[in-house]
């Protein structure tokens, strides 16, 4: 590699070159070994590969993969669709970085950070010569050797490079970096702390030096770049977790410097452990209201990572409940703790998930122009509602193109068009007690093939109202129990408001049982009631197409009922967040529970034991082998982006009589997300689609029977979206300002 060391000095040496070096000529592939039908697909059929410098952070490199247009094509894209033009890739150790040859033709390889585990970026140089594949290849070589040891290249000898030339059977080695001043970057990015004693900056939270410390360990510290879209490294800190006075807990970390950072353990860090990368992530709202992301990397090996994951685990349970950890028997402590593996779910086929991938690549899942939805017509928008009331509490209708959102004391509806856009209908004023009081539904759904729609009234919690959708008007009270509420309710069975069924599922905060509405007097049916001794705080019910129920709590915890009256099958302990909204595929294999902060997936199917291959709702799980819990959350880079406080509406799959479910649907402040659920069950939990509305998004669901239409509530109308038009997350989608440049990605770089 001598041979290059004069031409290298040219550009390594002048800061001001943005470029380093460039092939100007290649091919993009995806590469995903072992699978048989899409092993390789094109993605780029003409580009070039250019390393580049970051030119915010010193001693950070970039490899940039751009396609190539001919003359005139570029401009028929679409202004948003940045993430098509490149593909940014911070320039480290983790991509695995490799020379190669394909057909004869030199080839790069790296690790896709973002995607499978098993799946390998490939660029074929074509028509490249020798010299100039090994001028690259060193290059890479060289801005590794800067991000390790934060000081220039232009010195380093073919010997100090050899580190990093990757070796197949290596194991990843600790990271020992060379002495060197923080960036003016990382200094600028300095977040205030909170402490015992309110906010101050880093280095003057001295209470917490008298803290004892939990755990102690050696990590590399980041910080998210929203410029650059990427995470930057700030350097070696050692990351401690802190004991506080009542059950409070503190994440620190400091260097040679001082402390640099103290946030509060609590609900609302997002965290996200990814044991690949051996990473925490978590976010952070500052004095400023401004949300920050940032990352420990484990740099001690596996134990290490364990050993802070177990800890901080514990102590954010503690935090929640106010309760010592040890008070919970071990099986419960092994779920709480299993939730953050990152594992692949079972009986999954790659069939799904590969002709999607298909569909996507040749173009043919594409919104045609005339799918595009008109979100802010003001012809189609219901008046304004006095007194600040805003529209809540949607419901969509399972036999006809209506749908309704509660307004105030008010029910808004809207028809769907043959335009596939919402059309403003009209509202049904006047709900009121059959003694003529106003009311405020705080829950609704819809009854007997969509000719109903039953009401609860917060003020009279021991009754439901049924409101006759073709007459507009309340015509039943229905009292339920004299000393038992009802706080929720939900269809006999999943279908149930498709047919004529009449009874309906209701639940205290401490007791289950079916209503019938044609009995005499109180409706409840006394021989199917199931009341609790223990205080439960159930938070909603859900049923599946044969009238099995799953029941959530405020408390975390999820049973499983294979009937009404019965003790539960299955009772899966809390992870600590109360749940909000809970869903169930009808068949009963998963369930979708929302937290504020993510959303929790269950495979309810019985791996092991005696009654292996059946359902959590008809046996109950082997004491040591209850399902693993997955997270669904999103990552920490794009909630800086969002720029405010998650908390999820409840989340949904999409229904159908026919098909299976395939996409779970949620919404928070202005955005609306949906998950591919085929994706999820492979293990892909972060791939998710995202839209951003101008107003506030209050509730969503997927339109009966249809798996691509979501029908939204704003603020003050309803909208009907496309699933195809939901966006990856990008600084555009999420709504961040664009660059100025267009020589910049919009893809977000964050392998953690």
């Amino acid at each position: 590699m001598n041979i290059f060391k004069s031409l290298i000095g040219k550009v390594w040496q002048d800061p001001n070159a943005a470029e380093v070096v460039k092939i100007p000529a290649g091919q993009l592939y995806l590469v995903r070994p072992g699978n048989i039908r899409t092993s390789r697909e094109c993605i780029y059929n003409d580009a070039m590969a250019t390393i580049r410098r970051v030119s915010a952070v010193e001693h950070h490199f970039q490899l940039v993969i751009t396609r190539v247009y001919e003359d005139g094509d570029q401009e028929l894209l679409e202004d948003e669709d940045e993430t098509d033009e490149e593909k940014t890739f911070l320039i480290a150790e983790e991509l695995e970085f490799r020379p190669g040859e394909t057909d004869g033709e030199p080839n790069f390889v790296w690790r896709d950070l973002q995607g499978d585990v098993d799946e390998f970026y490939e660029f074929v140089a074509v028509g490249t010569n020798a010299p100039t594949r090994a001028f690259f290849e060193t290059c890479m070589y060289r801005a590794m050797y800067e991000r390790r040891y934060k000081v220039s290249a232009d010195n380093v000898n073919d010997k100090e490079l050899q580190e990093f030339i990757w070796k197949a059977a290596a194991e990843p080695e600790p990271v020992h970096r060379k002495k060197a001043s923080t960036t003016a970057r990382a200094e600028a990015a300095e977040p205030l702390v909170d402490s015992p004693k309110g906010k101050s900056r880093a280095s003057d939270a001295s209470p917490l030096a008298n803290l004892p410390v939990l755990v102690e360990k050696e990590a590399g510290l980041f910080f998210w770049d929203g410029d650059e879209a990427q995470f930057v490294e700030h350097g070696t800190v050692t990351a401690k977790i802190l004991k506080g006075a009542s059950f409070e807990s503190w994440l620190t970390a400091s260097s040679d410097e001082g402390q640099l950072l103290a946030h509060k353990i609590a609900p609302n860090m997002n965290q996200r452990w990814t044991s690949k990368m051996r990473s925490l992530t978590w976010n952070h709202i500052g004095d400023d209201q401004v949300m920050t992301s940032w990352v420990l990397r484990f740099t001690g090996g596996p134990e290490d990572y364990e050993a802070f994951l177990q800890t901080f685990t514990q102590v954010l349970w503690e935090t929640l409940y106010q309760t010592a950890w040890g008070k919970i028997k071990t099986d419960e402590q092994n779920y709480i703790l299993s939730a953050n593996e990152d594992v692949v779910m079972q009986d999954v086929s790659d069939e799904e998930e590969e002709e999607d991938e298909i569909q996507s690549e040749l173009g043919l899942d594409e919104v045609s122009d005339s799918e595009e939805e008109s979100e802010e017509d003001e012809e189609d928008q219901p008046p304004s509602l006095a007194n600040g009331d805003r529209n809540s509490h949607l419901t969509v209708g399972y036999k006809g193109d209506r749908s309704y959102v509660v307004r105030g004391s008010k029910i808004g509806y809207f028809t769907r068009g043959s335009d596939h856009e919402m059309k403003y209908g009209g509202t049904i004023d006047g709900l009121t007690t059959t003694k003529g009081k106003e009311f405020r539904p705080n829950q609704v759904m819809l009854h007997d093939q969509d000719t109903k729609m039953i009401l609860k009234n917060p003020g009279d919690p021991h009754a439901l109202y049924s409101l006759d959708l073709e007459r507009g008007k309340i015509v039943e009270e229905w009292k339920v129990h004299d000393d038992i509420t009802v706080d929720h309710i939900a269809p006999e069975n999943k279908f149930a408001p498709t047919t004529h069924e009449q009874t309906l599922v209701g639940a205290s905060h401490n007791a289950i049982f079916r209503i019938d509405p044609r009995i005499s007097g109180t409706k409840m049916v006394e021989s199917q009631f199931k009341q609790y001794v223990s205080k439960n705080k159930f938070s909603g019910v859900a049923t599946t197409k044969e009238g099995k129920l799953a029941v959530a709590s405020e408390k975390g915890d999820i049973r499983l009922f294979d009937s009404i009256g019965k003790i539960a099958k299955t009772a899966l302990p809390p992870l600590g967040d109360p749940i909000i909204g809970i869903d169930v595929t009808a068949d009963g294999r998963y369930v979708v529970a929302t937290t504020k902060t993510y959303l929790l997936l269950i495979d309810t199917l019985i791996g092991e034991g005696r009654y292996a291959g059946s359902l959590g709702f008809d046996r109950s799980f082997p004491a040591a082998a209850k399902p693993i819990p997955r997270r669904l959350q999103l990552r920490g880079e794009h909630v800086a982006y969002m720029n405010h406080d998650i908390s999820f509406s409840p989340a949904r799959f999409n229904q159908s009589e026919t098909e299976a479910e395939n996409a779970i649907v949620t919404s928070t402040g202005q955005f609306v997300i949906a998950w591919d659920f085929n994706k999820v069950k492979k293990g892909l939990l972060d791939k998710y689609e995202i839209k951003k509305y101008e107003d506030l998004v209050v509730q969503d669901n997927f339109r009966f029977g249809d798996d691509k239409e979501i029908i939204v509530a704003l603020a003050n109308n309803v909208v009907a979206v496309n699933k195809k038009q939901l966006k990856r997350p990008t600084r555009v989608s999420l709504g961040a300002p664009r660059r100025s440049s267009r020589g910049h990605s919009a893809i977000v770089n964050a392998p953690f």
